[in-house]
């Protein structure tokens, strides 16, 4: 009870950008019960209250499935999200001890981030927390995550600054350049990484406005330039991570 009426409460404070569920004519039930809006509120109690990283874990992989697709009730959930102040408690997830809790936020992220409104909040507030994940750079002491963790990061970065100019302008400033030039020729990270990594660095790449202020920082063409000729070129553009925990 307590958290749905935190839940009500969010609901009725954010009056701007309000998201109508379609009405329904019959009360949910079975399966349909998994993605009402009440679901939603309780996702997002459970991120802001819980400390068990299991819990973490399965609400944010729960986020990340209910977002998947073009579905309905997932472009419902996406704004929905938005508007009750979840996306600032899953992108707080990032910088959790747990791997598991940084993939399952980082995909619930990319899903999250299909919605432009979403993207631009994310693309302002998580670029530096995901940048931070990545190998590489001065931080101390350096995370060592996961191959699947870091490309699940990788092309949640991607997603954010598809169409998205300011995302990619943080991303310069957080120094996540030197780390994705790092993973390409360090020699030492696996191929999806290099092509996770190479798919970011053509997006950047593709803004003209930032190359001036690129090249001035001593970053040349050839430095966002990697052999894709093999890689899965599906990353962005609506792409979706629909996997399950």
């Amino acid at each position: 009870d307590e958290w749905f009426s935190r839940g009500k409460k969010l609901l009725e404070d954010s009056g701007a950008d309000a998201v109508d569920f379609p009405k329904r004519t019959t009360p949910a039930k079975g399966y349909e019960l998994l993605f009402q809006p009440e679901v939603v509120r309780i996702y997002i109690s459970l991120l802001k209250e819980s400390k068990t990283p299991a819990i973490l874990e399965a609400s944010a992989g729960a986020i990340q499935n209910l977002c998947a697709g073009s579905w309905t009730y997932g472009r419902y959930i996406r704004s929905a999200l938005r508007q009750e102040k979840g996306l600032s408690a899953i992108a707080d997830l990032l910088s959790h001890d747990s791997e598991r809790v940084v993939k399952a936020a980082s995909g619930a992220l990319r899903n999250l981030a299909v919605d432009l409104r979403n993207k631009e909040l994310i693309g302002k507030h998580a670029i530096p927390n995901l940048v931070k994940n990545l190998p590489g750079g001065q931080q101390t002491p350096a995370k060592n995550l996961s191959e699947d963790t870091v490309v699940s990061i990788l092309n949640t970065i991607n997603e954010v600054i598809v169409d998205n100019l300011e995302a990619a302008k943080k991303l310069r400033e957080t120094q996540g350049i030197e780390k994705l030039v790092l993973i390409n020729k360090s020699g030492n990270r696996s191929e999806r990484e290099v092509r996770a990594a190479a798919l970011v660095l053509q997006t950047i790449w593709g803004y003209k406005e930032l190359r001036k202020p690129l090249e001035k920082e001593g970053w040349k063409k050839s430095d966002f330039q990697v052999n894709l000729s093999n890689a899965s070129r599906t990353q962005g553009g609506n792409s979706f991570d629909d996997s399950t925990l």
